[in-house]
């Protein structure tokens, strides 16, 4: 069954928006007890580093998201700089997304952090008092389940929603009562739109716009003039505060995608190869459980300095074919570079249809044919189940890096965190997310009865305790 939107039009605010609160940088001040009430930044930490996320305490000092580490570094100097535990992260994104599609069948994440809930397909909500109390009961339950918390924003539509979980950060709840839209978005700068980024942004204000109340003031005409017909008349209207844009369930997008962030890069090619074979079976065998196929294969390649990729190539018809779509991003990654390691990848598949054309068969076939003409070799690409390695492993011995704020475990000592190294030497705060702040010891890099290790929950169910 196709989900759709309830109304093209609502006039209840059963739109929510959820962000949680610094995320990356919240799950690290939960996981270290040492480390609450301090400033912490997580994100790349080599000369190219960027950040990912800062604490509300690293902000006090101008530090800010995808801001040069090193710039950071010379703005908060004490802080804490963490490279990112994305198995963590995943872990927690997954229980907060349970929580939400409890609510309803049309939950949209934008992100491991944020999604779009129509709360009144679901039926937890029909006007502002129900609305109010169901955003309050899910964020005493992501309390409760994560031990974090997050910001929500409740509107009649998704712009609307996302402006009011920002306005009510952190930790907070905004609904915006119908009827009120307006008048809260005339002094908001125009950024504040969805579509408006630094280029239109500059565009509006050297033509003397720079709020949404200019904008609405300067007319359609004016905004198709300066912009363009589909993006002029899309942003005057959302300065009118009309966004009808529904919520969409990951069945009905427009594209089909997985990928995969590693908590330790990779820098193995075959590796990087094996990954990219294995995410394209994972992706066709959605389509094929969606019913669906498509046209454009598409990769993403996250390198260790987080800039991002993103090739495609466009087959001659729909596919749901893992063979197809596995050589196509095959191709696709003979044209990147991944020399300096890959913290994530992805491939997916847009061009959605309901058919598949049963001359793609004979495609792959064909395809694996010239492969062989080309001198690639398709036979690298089987076998993937056995190449995986698991993301939370340590890198081989001989080249065992020790990253900051990753897991370890020591035979004598117990579970702990790396706090840095160098020098042939480790530091490690033992400590975890139910004790109090531990105590700081160093050790050989080449210690044997130092290993890293997978992340522990941060919250232990009631009746269990840590092992």
């Amino acid at each position: 069954m196709a989900w759709g939107s309830i109304e093209d039009v609502r006039s209840t605010p059963t739109i929510l928006h959820l962000d949680m609160d610094a995320f990356y940088a919240s799950a690290e001040q939960a996981a270290k007890p040492s480390l609450r009430g301090k400033a912490v930044v997580v994100g790349g930490l080599g000369p190219r580093g960027v950040v990912a996320t800062a604490s509300y305490e690293a902000r006090r000092f101008g530090v800010h998201s995808a801001m040069p580490t090193a710039q950071a570094r010379r703005l908060a100097p004490h802080a804490a700089y963490l490279t990112p535990r994305f198995t963590l992260y995943r872990d927690i994104s997954n229980q907060v997304m349970g929580l939400l599609r409890a609510l309803s069948p049309l939950v949209e994440p934008l992100s491991l952090d944020e999604a779009f809930v129509d709360l009144e397909a679901g039926g937890a909500a029909w006007d502002s008092a129900s609305a109010q109390e169901t955003a309050r009961r899910l964020r005493a339950d992501i309390r409760r389940v994560t031990g974090l918390s997050g910001s929500v924003g409740l509107a009649v539509s998704k712009m609307l929603a996302k402006i009011g979980s920002e306005r009510a950060k952190p930790d907070g709840l905004l609904l915006i009562e119908p009827g009120t839209e307006r008048d809260l978005l005339a002094p908001l700068p125009v950024r504040v739109l969805p579509g408006v980024g630094p280029a239109t942004g500059d565009h509006l204000r050297r033509a003397g716009i720079t709020t949404v109340e200019e904008i609405a003031e300067a007319g359609q005409d004016e905004l198709v003039r300066l912009l363009g017909k589909a993006h002029g008349a899309g942003l005057y209207a959302m300065a009118l505060a009309l966004d009808e844009r529904p919520v969409v369930s990951e069945r009905e997008g427009k594209s089909v995608s997985v990928e995969d962030t590693y908590d330790l890069d990779i820098h193995d090619r075959v590796r990087v190869r094996g990954e990219v074979a294995r995410l394209a079976e994972r992706c066709t065998g959605r389509l094929r459980e969606a019913g669906r196929s498509g046209r454009t294969v598409v990769l993403k390649v996250r390198r260790y300095d987080f800039s991002t990729l993103t090739r495609s190539e466009t087959l001659r018809g729909p596919t749901d074919d893992p063979a197809v779509v596995r050589e196509s991003a095959a191709r696709l990654l003979e044209g990147v570079d991944t020399t300096g390691g890959v913290r994530l990848l992805g491939v997916g598949v847009s061009g959605l249809a309901d058919y598949t054309q049963e001359d793609l068969f004979a495609q792959a076939a064909g395809e694996r044919a010239a492969a062989g003409k080309t001198g690639r070799e398709p036979e690298a690409l089987e076998g993937t189940e056995a190449e995986a390695v698991d993301p939370v492993a340590p890198a081989a011995p001989e080249e065992r890096r020790w990253p900051a704020g990753h897991d370890v475990v020591h035979a004598v000592h117990g579970h702990g965190w790396i706090q840095g190294s160098g020098v042939g030497r480790v530091t490690v705060r033992f400590e975890t997310p139910t004790s109090a702040p531990g105590r700081v010891r160093t050790f050989r890099t080449e210690d044997p009865e130092l290993s890293l290790t997978a992340p522990l929950p941060l919250v232990v169910e009631s009746g269990h305790g840590e092992g």
